[in-house]
C-alpha cells in the first residue's frame, strides 16, 4: 500500500521556480546563494521522498484533487526516487561558488571564460621565462581532459590507446592551463592522463610502465613503458587518482543491477558527449533511455545498490586505493627524488550522498598525511565544478590549474 507524500512532490516542483526566479532577480554573484539554497533543499526532499518510498512504496499525489483523466497524477516509484535524488545532488554541487570567484565577475566575462579558456593569474605578471621546468601529470580521466572537446585518443585490441594525448591534450584541461600560465611548450607539459583507470593499475604502471592483465571493471589495459622515462625527466609531478575506485564498481553494479540495460546510457554519459549537442549523440541518449525499462527485481536491485550497496564499495575501496597510493608515491619518489611531487585532492562529484562523501573525506584526509610523510605538497580542490559526466567543467579545470600552479610557484 502506497502512502500519499503530498509536500515533497509538489515542493520539488515549485521550489525550482522559487529559487530560478529569485537568483535572476539578484544576478550574478549574489544570484548564486538562493540557487545553491534551492538546490540543496531540492535534494533534501528528494532523499525525503526515496525514504519514504522504500518504507511505503509507490508515493502518488493528484494535482488540485482531480486524479486521472480530467487532472494531473504525480506519481514516483524506488528507481525514479533514486535516480531523481542522485541527479539533483550533482548541480547542487556543481552550483557552489568557486574558492578564488570574484562575485563582480560579470556574465560577459564568465562566457568569455568559458570560450577563451584561460584566465590566468599571471596574466598581468611578467612572462615567466619558456620551458624553465617540465611537468608531468599522472591522473585518470579528469587528468586527460574526458568530456572536453579534443581529447586524443584511439580504439585499439586493448581498448583505448591515449598517448595521443600526452602531448596532444585540450588546452583547455588543468595540464593545458598549467603550461599555459608556466610558458611551457607541450615536449615540458606532459599529460599521463589515463580514462578508466584505477590507483592499482597506475601503480603498475609507475613501476613496470605496462599493466599485466586486462582490468575487466573498467575495461581498460594500457602499455606505455615510456611512463618511466617521463616521470624520471620531470621536475614537477602531479598524481591526481582515487576517484575511480569507488566510481568504476558503482557503474559496473549499477549495470549488473539492470542487467545491463543501463550500459549504453552509462557510455553516454561518462564519455562526455552530453556536453554536445549533436544530433547523433540526442539520438543514441533516446534509444539508450528507451532500452531502461526494468522490471521489479531490477529496480529492487537499483534502489539496494543506491541505499546500503555504495556504502559496501566504498568500504571497500578505501583500504585499496590509499594502499595504492602511498605505493604510487613512493615509487615516484624512488624514480626522482629530486621532483617536486603534488598530489591533488579529490572533488566529491555526489556530494550528498553519504557514503561518497565519507569515501572522498578519508581520501583527502589521508593524501593530506601522505604528502607530509613523503614531503609532497597536497593540492586541495573542494570546489572544482563538474558536470553531470562527474568531470571537470573548463572553470573547474581552471580551478585546478590555478591551485597547481600556486603550489609550484611556492616552490621556487
Amino acid at each position: 500500500m502506497s502512502e500519499p507524500l503530498f509536500d515533497p512532490l509538489v515542493w520539488l516542483i515549485l521550489l525550482p521556480l522559487a529559487w530560478a526566479t529569485l537568483a535572476l532577480v539578484l544576478g550574478p554573484g549574489r544570484g548564486a546563494w538562493p540557487a545553491i539554497a534551492g538546490l540543496t533543499a531540492q535534494c533534501w526532499l528528494a532523499f525525503d521522498l526515496a525514504q519514504k518510498v522504500g518504507a511505503y512504496g509507490t508515493a502518488g499525489h493528484a494535482v488540485g484533487g482531480w486524479g486521472a483523466p480530467l487532472g494531473i497524477d504525480l506519481a514516483v516509484d524506488g528507481l525514479s526516487a533514486a535516480m531523481l535524488f542522485s541527479v539533483l545532488s550533482v548541480p547542487a554541487f556543481a552550483a557552489a561558488p568557486e574558492e578564488s570567484a570574484d562575485p563582480a565577475l560579470t556574465t560577459e566575462q564568465t562566457a568569455a571564460e568559458e570560450e577563451n579558456c584561460f584566465f590566468t593569474s599571471s596574466s598581468t605578471e611578467e612572462e615567466k621565462e619558456p620551458n624553465s621546468i617540465t611537468y608531468v601529470a599522472l591522473g585518470d580521466s579528469i587528468c586527460a581532459g574526458i568530456g572536453l572537446t579534443t581529447v586524443q585518443y584511439a580504439h585499439n585490441l586493448m581498448g583505448v590507446d591515449v598517448s595521443f594525448n600526452f602531448k596532444g591534450y585540450p588546452e583547455t584541461c588543468y595540464v593545458g592551463q598549467v603550461g599555459k600560465s608556466l610558458n611551457l611548450d607541450r615536449d615540458h607539459a606532459i599529460n599521463l592522463g589515463l580514462p578508466g583507470v584505477m590507483s592499482k593499475d597506475m601503480l603498475e604502471l609507475v613501476k613496470t610502465g605496462t599493466m599485466a592483465e586486462m582490468n575487466t571493471l573498467s575495461g581498460c589495459q594500457y602499455n606505455y613503458p615510456e611512463f618511466v622515462d617521463y616521470i624520471k625527466s620531470a621536475d614537477v609531478i602531479s598524481i591526481q587518482l582515487g576517484s575511480n575506485d569507488a566510481f568504476v564498481p558503482t557503474v559496473v553494479s549499477f549495470g549488473e543491477a539492470t542487467n545491463w540495460k543501463s550500459e549504453d546510457l552509462a557510455s553516454i554519459v561518462l564519455s562526455g558527449n552530453l556536453r554536445g549537442s549533436s544530433k547523433e549523440t540526442e539520438d543514441a541518449l533516446n534509444e539508450s533511455l528507451k532500452k531502461l525499462s526494468l522490471t521489479r527485481s531490477e529496480k529492487d536491485a537499483v534502489w539496494n545498490l543506491f541505499f546500503s550497496g555504495m556504502n559496501k564499495i566504498c568500504e571497500n575501496a578505501y583500504p585499496e586505493s590509499s594502499s595504492n597510493l602511498r605505493q604510487i608515491v613512493a615509487t615516484v619518489k624512488e624514480l626522482n627524488p629530486d621532483a617536486q611531487i603534488l598530489i591533488i585532492g579529490a572533488t566529491n562529484p555526489v556530494p550528498l550522498l553519504p557514503s561518497w562523501s565519507d569515501y572522498f573525506s578519508k581520501l583527502n584526509n589521508y593524501e593530506k598525511q601522505l604528502a607530509d610523510v613523503y614531503g609532497a605538497t597536497y593540492v586541495s580542490i573542494p570546489f572544482a565544478q563538474t558536470e553531470l559526466d562527474g568531470h571537470p567543467t573548463v572553470s573547474g579545470h581552471k580551478y585546478i590549474a590555478d591551485k597547481i600552479v600556486k603550489a609550484i610557484e611556492a616552490q621556487q
